[in-house]
């Protein structure tokens, strides 16, 4: 077993860092004004490009596309370690040159019309998973596709679906019945000018989903993803890998941030004569701290040498998903009680991070459906106990 990172992955992360601190740092106090005074707190479309081609100038494009489009191909190691800078900042930035994992397994003519577009930066995507009354039972959406003609009619309603609001098509699982008359989920390619409507969902935190409404879409069976009843195994594809190398990786970076800030202000801040550092229960809040970050970034790169080795990742996902959002929780409430009445206002990053991370523990998997799978994966013999390799 090594845990030292290779010299290329070393200085990746370098260069990563540099382009948050250089970047994305200094955009903190703007956005955080903009949300104190009412505004968007996040990047407009044109900060957001220009920031974009910043990276590419520093050679960070397409860092998880395949070659053959242009992109560096890096494992999911390097991809970890990555996602680990970025969460560094509150900003929810991300290279370009890049689409969903599960983009790649479109047919030919699909991933010339939508997964070139992606990665060149001219469509944006969303993912039309969750409905109003069907969230972690994903297998029970209500929303139809049925067949007419040469194509299908989709009628029903998705929501919490992130950046539904600014994207230009997505991939929506419907319920259908195939030829035999069995009854499944099919996924298809829907643009948004077919006629899907989206609008906000008001949310604690600071970037809001969407509410995507079908009212007799009409989609070519051109768009169909894939083969019908077969919609459920493409979804869950693009989530276990989230849950593995995505989330808690952006999480780790954050904790860490935060834990640093946390240790400074207690060395600084003095109370009755003394700074908090010296106080017993602040240093117990700091060292627990800690030893839960470096737990997560452990889970993290074991379940990302698991992707990386081609073993299934669905067991060691379901761990690091429902440990990264405990431990994110954790430490920000921990950062901010130790920061007292200044943790709480907006003038600060940490009353944003609270906010957006309570999230965590609901959406791409609760707590408890990760709990519930790694139960059943231990209790029906699919994995040992205490196994990771």
């Amino acid at each position: 077993m090594d845990f030292e990172p290779t010299d290329e992955q070393r200085a990746i992360r370098e260069t990563v860092r540099r382009f948050v601190d250089k970047e994305l740092l200094p955009f903190e106090p703007l956005l955080m004004e903009r949300d104190i005074n009412g505004l968007e707190p996040h990047l407009t479309d044109a900060e957001e490009r220009q920031l974009r081609e910043k990276a590419k100038a520093s050679g960070l494009w397409g860092v998880d596309t395949p070659e053959e489009y242009g992109g560096a191909d890096l494992d999911w190691g390097t991809q970890a370690l990555i996602n680990m800078e970025l969460g560094r900042t509150f900003i929810p930035f991300t290279f370009g040159g890049s689409a969903q994992e599960i983009l790649y397994r479109l047919n030919d003519d699909q991933k010339r019309r939508y997964l070139v577009p992606t990665i060149q930066g001219e469509k944006r995507f969303c993912f039309m998973l969750s409905e109003p009354g069907v969230g972690s039972d994903a297998r029970n959406i209500q929303t139809t596709a049925v067949r007419d003609g040469d194509g299908w009619v989709i009628n029903g309603e998705k929501t919490w679906i992130s950046r539904g609001n600014d994207a230009d098509y997505g991939v929506a699982f419907c319920r259908t019945r195939d030829d035999s008359g069995t009854y499944g989920v099919t996924a298809f390619l829907v643009d948004r000018d077919m006629g899907w409507k989206s609008s906000p969902v008001p949310v604690m935190g600071v970037r809001n989903p969407a509410t995507i409404s079908f009212q007799d879409v009409r989609v070519p069976d051109d768009n169909r993803f894939g083969e019908v009843n077969a919609g459920f195994d493409v979804a869950m594809r693009l989530i276990h890998r989230n849950r593995a190398v995505v989330m808690p990786a952006l999480w780790a970076g954050a904790c860490e941030r935060l834990l640093e800030m946390a240790i400074d202000y207690a060395k600084n801040r003095v109370t009755w004569g003394e700074p908090l550092a010296d106080r017993e229960n602040i240093r117990f809040m700091i060292a627990e701290s800690e030893v839960e970050l470096r737990t997560l970034k452990l889970l993290t790169l074991h379940a990302a040498w698991v992707g990386d080795t081609g073993r299934d990742p669905r067991h060691s996902s379901c761990f690091t998903k429902f440990h990264g959002a405990r431990v994110a929780n954790a430490i920000v409430d921990r950062v901010l009680q130790i920061h007292g009445g200044m943790g709480y206002s907006k003038e600060l990053p940490i009353e944003r991070w609270y906010r957006d991370f309570r999230i965590a523990r609901i959406y791409e998997g609760t707590d408890e459906i990760n709990l519930l799978s790694i139960s059943r994966n231990l209790l029906r013999g699919y994995d040992k106990v205490g196994q990771v390799w």
